[in-house]
């Protein structure tokens, strides 16, 4: 039982939710977009949607510039 985060596989963990897999690892960025088999997750629900097994999860970081 895997997920993929950014290309790299990792352990799936049974009810994690979306917060506490970037917790788990290590994204701390504030700003991040999170998509869950190119489905984005609102930033709202995070805390409430459980990463299914065998996904393919991106977290893109929001870096503004100028």
């Amino acid at each position: 039982m895997s997920i993929t985060v950014n290309d790299k596989e990792t352990k799936w963990v049974k009810d994690e939710t979306v917060k506490e897999l970037l917790k788990r690892v290590k994204y701390t960025f504030p700003l991040v977009v999170v998509k869950i088999n190119n489905k984005v997750v609102p930033r709202s629900d995070f805390s409430e949607v459980v990463v299914p097994d065998n996904s393919n999860i991106s977290v893109i970081h929001m870096i503004s510039g100028g």
